[in-house]
Parts: C-alpha cells; structure tokens; sequence
C-alpha cells in the first residue's frame, strides 16, 4: 500500500508478548507504529500476544499498558478501550486458529507430526556430527489423522507443521528493499503445539489478517519470520500486509542491548527518574533522524516530522549519558509543577522516606539540587531529611576521610562551628553561606575544610545538596542535634 493509499484504511499495530515490563525495542517500536498512524489518519491497534503459556504473565499485560500510557502513546483500538476486531488477547481468539489450522491440513498445506523431543535432540545431534544446521526433513509419506490418532494414544507429542514451499522467499520490505531467502534456509515449522495451542507464527498472521493489518512495522529480529508468514498468508488465500524491519538497538560498544548493560525496560527508567517526555524523544531518535540535526522533539512534533525514509539501515546506539544529558537539560528548563508531578511520580514508584515530604518542601528540595541528573538523585540527596536525627547512619568512608583524618580535624571543626551556628538568628541559606565562608577564611583553610564535616555529620555521607541549603533545610534545632549526635558517637 502506498503513502497515497485510504488513510482511513491505514492500520498498524503493537503486538507484544507479556513477560514483563516493557522493553526499550518494544517501546520504539510501538513509537514508530504510533507515529505512522497518527500521522497517516489511520488507527494503531494493540494486540497481546498471549499464546507461550510457559512464559506468560497476566498482571504483565497491565504493566505494558502502564508502560506505554506513561511515554504518553495511547491506542485506538485494544486491552481497556475494545475496538471493532476483537477480542485484543490472542488466549481469547483459539477459534479462528484451529480453522485455520483446519483449512490448512485439509487442504494439505500442514500436516501432523509426533516426534518426541529426544528423537529431534538425535537429529540435531546428527546434524552436528555432519557439521550443517537442522533442517526438518518432510516425512514421506505423510502422517495420516489415524498416524496422528494413534501417536496420541501412546503418549507421544503431536503437533502440526506447515509445508513450506519448495522455492526461495522474496521478502519485499519498504526499509530494507527486497530480501531473498534461500528455501534451504526454511523448513516446514510448526504451527499448532501439542497442547492445541497455536504457536506465535500462526496466531500471528491470522490476526493480522482478521484485524486488517496494511503494514507490520517491527524489528528485524522477525526478518527471518517473515518468509514463513507470506508462506501462511498464501495458503490461508489472506493478503499480504507491508512489512518493514526495525534495525536493532546496540550498546556504546556494538552488541545487541541486553540486561547485561543495565536497564533495558520502560518501567526501570520511570523508577530511576526519567521524565517520560525526555524517553519518548530519545526513544524516537533510536534509528530515526527527522533531518536537520533535530534532536529535541515533543511527540505531535515527533508525528509531524516522521516519515519512514528517516529511518536508517544501520544499527541504532544506545548512549546513556546522552540521554542522561538530555533528562538534565529538560529538568533545568522545566516549571516548578512539571519537576513537582514527575517527582511525585518517581516516588509513586519507589520506597523512600521523601515520598511523605509536602509539596512545599518538595520544590525546596527540588529546587536545592538545581542542576540533578535524574529525580533519583534529589531522593539520594535528600533522604537524609527524613531520618530521626539520632538515627543517621555514617559511611565508614567519610569518616576517616572527612572527620577523622589529621588527628580528628573534621570533629575539631564542628566543636568550633557549632556555638556559631547556635548563635546565628536567621537561619536561611545566605546568612549560613556568610558564616561558612567567615569562618573558613579566618582558619585560612578551603571552604570544604569547614563544608564537608559538616555535609557527613549531617547527612553521614560527602553528598548532599550545598551545605548551605542542607543546613537551612534542616533548620536550626536538628542542625545542632545532628552535630551532638555527631560528637557523641566517636570512637
């Protein structure tokens, strides 16, 4: 279908399995389906694709739902809104796949098979010893349904293959150009399991069939699919939706990005602090370039602006402290209720004692730690405010290395400092600065001789916000009893 094709027609769809949260590749591709979509007057559809029982997880389906609702992507049609082609679960739609599994075998496109699973461990094992790859040989003659019947009565698992056509694949893909696949890289695969469940491939193309699918826009981990799903569509006399695939996204160093390089789902970066909007935009320039080296995006820009000719061939990078740079940039520019409702978010996503702060003391805070990374890092430097004062708990580390080192000089500064800051009437951040500042030039020492014992004997670490707005937040009572508790706990 052509970019001049009924718009109204137009209809891609988001289709992931629920495991667990939502993946950084599921969520771009979701994105970019979102965008055509918008951008075409067309519906994007989310379907669940709940097939794979042993790895099935039901409250997952929320999660992606969650998940996608936090990036700020809504669907047309799906789970919580319903739509005109479901039921949206594929656990739910068992009876179109077992006709179409029906069609197939009687008109000999699939037939039965019943090897047990140490019998195709014995061929993999021959195909080692023989160093080629598997591929399934087509029994001859075929199973018959009293081969099938009787394969059931003695226990052996049956299931039912698809015969794929004895010719090469021609993959047409609106991103990649033409794709040949060799027909000695297919084989007849299986498309009911033996516990008469469909597997992904069938269930797969006879949704996307029955929803009335024009493009399937996903990552090109499927390419390899795709043939056996033409294959399918042929046989079932469906049509053949667009196809394009996604290049994969890589870490800094060029491998596919995976646990194994720190959070790879939607959900860890929602609870590590992220404002969705900054997500979104970065997710968004994973493979795709608007042109004009335009970074910065919202998404009604991002769906002006999208069109599949700005997506690259090559594989996508995934660079942390760019987006790290980006959610800095985006908080320092944000208003005092944007930074107010995304911190209320990440702490509606966490355990930590400032989540019971006001909205008052929370913009102080906010506001304390000017310039922060993520939201994660005004908890980490904050959660000191919520201690009992008697309770806090000192990092061996800044210790030695703050109040004990030179013979105890950081515990001699706070003996000095603390009939000064008793003494001191207005206990706002600049009076403290002035007294701070004073005090460090008359013992010709760096502010950070006076700042730093003060910062681990009020907090009981080197990291804080400044130590003016730290002391100021504390107020003067707590101040004092924290220095006093302080004192009273060396060894």
């Amino acid at each position: 279908m052509s970019d001049s094709a009924d718009n109204q027609a137009f209809r891609v769809r988001f289709a992931p399995s629920p495991t667990g949260y939502l993946h950084l590749g599921g969520a771009r591709t979701a994105l970019f389906n979102l965008l055509l979509a918008r951008k075409r007057g067309g519906t994007f559809v989310l379907r669940i694709e709940d097939t794979d029982r042993s790895r099935h997880v039901e409250e997952a389906i929320g999660k992606i739902c969650e998940d996608l609702r936090w990036l700020g992507m809504t669907w047309d049609e799906g789970p919580e809104v319903g739509g005109d082609f479901g039921p949206y679960r594929q656990s739910e739609r068992a009876g179109l796949y077992d006709a179409a599994v029906r069609k197939l075998l009687d008109e000999g496109n699939a037939y039965h098979a019943f090897e047990t699973p140490e019998e195709l461990e014995a061929m993999r094992e021959q195909a080692r010893a023989a160093k080629r790859s598997l591929r399934y040989a087509r029994p001859d003659p075929l199973p018959t349904e009293a081969d099938a019947e009787k394969a059931r009565a003695e226990g052996r698992p049956v299931v039912v293959r698809f015969m794929m056509p004895d010719k090469d694949m021609v993959v047409p893909d609106r991103l990649l150009g033409d794709v040949r696949i060799g027909k000695d890289e297919l084989e007849d695969f299986i498309i009911l399991k033996s516990d008469g469940g469909p597997t992904f491939h069938l269930a797969n193309v006879v949704d996307d069939a029955a929803m009335r699918i024009s493009l399937v826009l996903r990552g090109q981990e499927h390419l390899m699919n795709t043939p056996k799903h033409l294959a399918l569509q042929e046989a079932l006399g469906y049509p053949h939706p667009e196809y394009a695939h996604l290049p994969l996204i890589f870490n800094m160093q060029g491998k596919k990005l995976s646990k194994r390089d720190g959070d790879v789902d939607v959900h860890a970066f929602r609870a590590a602090g992220y404002l969705p909007e900054v997500m979104i935009n970065f997710i968004a320039l994973l493979g795709w370039s608007p042109g004009k080296d335009r970074e910065k995006m919202t998404l009604d820009e991002m769906i002006d602006l999208f069109d599949m000719e700005g997506i690259g061939r090559s594989n996508a990078k995934f660079d942390r402290d760019k987006l790290g740079a980006f959610n800095t940039q985006a908080a320092a520019e944000a208003g005092r209720d944007r930074l107010l409702a995304g911190m209320r978010d990440y702490l509606s996503c966490n355990e930590t004692p400032v989540a019971q702060a006001d909205d008052d003391t929370l913009t102080a805070l906010l506001k304390a730690c000017e310039g922060f990374r993520t939201f994660h890092d005004v908890d980490e430097k904050c959660r000191f405010l919520f201690v009992a004062d008697t309770g806090i708990e000192y990092d061996p580390q800044s210790v030695q290395k703050v109040l004990a080192k030179g013979s105890g000089a950081g515990y001699a500064m706070l003996i000095d400092l603390r009939p000064a800051l008793a003494a001191l009437e207005d206990f706002s951040a600049e009076p403290i600065e002035r007294l701070l500042k004073t005090t460090a030039e008359a013992k010709g020492v760096g502010l950070g001789k006076v700042a730093q014992p003060l910062r681990v004997a009020l907090t009981g670490s080197s990291i804080s916000p400044s130590i003016f707005d730290t002391i100021a937040l504390l107020g003067k009572d707590r101040t004092l009893a924290r220095i006093d508790h302080c004192l009273a706990s060396r060894e």
